[in-house]
């Protein structure tokens, strides 16, 4: 019988992780039970995707303020310290910011705006444009941005973040000057220490401090990149992709995931036969239409996958060829032209006209999306993903 469905996701149950758990074989044994109980079977090409905050439970990858109040101290000393471009999220920054502040003398917190990186607004653009004032060239301080634009809260969490975060610095009892801007180089009229906050652009943001006269900067993969008196830590990401743990902890981004995946993928070979794929995912790569937010706050979609996720897909619009080479054609004339098409297209199509409007994207920030919105961040259960269908086509 003729197949008539394409891609499926399904989100896995899985008991509660905690530290010390062997999360490859919960993996293996959740997969297994799911193909039993719902009756589909495991095939070749199937995709395995396990979300990275039950990775980073397994692994008991977490620290507190102390810890990261200590490296903060150990790499400033008794100087202000520059924190510049943190994104507005109480579940990311938070007890991240409250660490810093713990191991700081003073701070002087430069948000940028109307939004931060990923697109959280502390306001919009029609109102900046009301006012008159250019966000690339204006420097604002925070009595001239109250006067200018009053209080406003978030439009999803109802916080008002420049509020928020100045009461967390000050809650240790030292001093919070905040200002705004979006040109790195002006933290440096205040103090030539730094930490850059910034997630996908730190490099850069680094690069231009130092060349700028820039003394002590440090960027939040440098903070935690090692374990601070037994801490979780990670060797290449820092705090960056932490969340809030407890109100004094943070759930480090997942360390060391490459035997992770690849143990995932053996074991199942060796139960089922089959060679499927696995991956670790974080925040998908996509932006919400309405609150602007661009859900990317983890420095990689994946930080670990299995060898057959290497690449971009490969394909042909149906409906351009529909409307082009075989406009002329109906019914199973047209299905039987396409998918010869198809079967006979070239290896990489990058460029040809009949792949304009298919997606050049990585397949692992495609899956990543996929994933991502299939296990949602709430109490749906669903930490594990099983895909099946994504590398088929028309003809298949």
């Amino acid at each position: 019988m003729e197949r008539v469905v394409g891609t499926i996701a399904r989100g896995l149950r899985c008991p509660i992780i905690n530290t010390g758990d062997r999360i490859e074989e919960i993996v293996v044994d959740s997969v297994l039970k799911a193909s039993e109980i719902e009756g589909f079977t495991i095939q070749d090409k199937d995709v395995v995707t396990v979300t990275e905050s039950v990775v980073a439970r397994a692994q008991g990858n977490y620290a507190t303020i102390d810890h990261i109040a200590k490296d903060v101290e150990t790499k400033f000393g008794d100087d202000t310290v520059g924190v510049i471009f943190p994104i507005l999220s109480r579940n990311r920054f938070s007890v991240c910011l409250s660490g810093i502040a713990k191991g700081a003398k003073k701070i002087v917190l430069m948000l940028s705006y109307p939004s931060d990186e990923v697109g959280n607004h502390l306001v919009d653009l029609d109102t900046l444009d009301e006012k008159g004032i250019n966000p690339w060239t204006d420097v604002l301080t925070e009595k001239q941005f109250r006067k200018h634009f009053g209080y406003n809260k978030h439009t999803f969490t109802g916080v008002d973040y420049i509020d928020y975060y100045k009461s967390l610095v000050e809650e240790y009892g030292i001093e919070c000057e905040v200002i705004f801007s979006n040109d790195s180089k002006t933290i440096l009229e205040y103090t030539k220490s730094v930490l850059c906050c910034d997630i996908h652009s730190r490099e850069r943001t680094k690069r231009i401090l130092k060349a700028n006269g820039g003394e002590k900067i440090y960027s939040l993969d440098n903070i935690l990149s090692e374990s601070i008196d037994g801490s979780g830590f990670n060797d290449a990401y820092g705090l960056l992709g932490s969340n809030k743990a407890t109100e004094i902890s943070v759930k480090l981004f997942p360390h060391n995931c490459q035997p992770v995946v690849d143990s995932i993928q053996e074991i199942l070979k060796e139960k089922t036969g089959k060679t499927v794929e696995v991956m670790i995912y974080g925040d998908g790569a996509f932006k919400d239409p309405v609150g602007k937010i661009w859900e990317l706050a983890d420095p990689v979609v994946s930080p670990a996958y299995t060898a057959g996720l290497e690449g971009t897909p490969n394909e042909i619009k149906l409906k351009y060829l529909a409307d082009n080479q075989f406009a002329d054609l109906k019914g199973e004339e047209l299905k039987n032209a396409i998918s010869k098409y198809i079967d006979e297209k070239e290896d990489d199509l990058v460029g040809a006209m009949e792949a304009q409007g298919t997606t050049p994207r990585r397949l692992t920030d495609l899956i990543g999306s996929l994933s991502d919105l299939t296990s949602g961040s709430g109490d749906k259960g669903t930490p594990i993903v099983f895909i099946q269908g994504y590398f088929d086509n028309y003809t298949k």
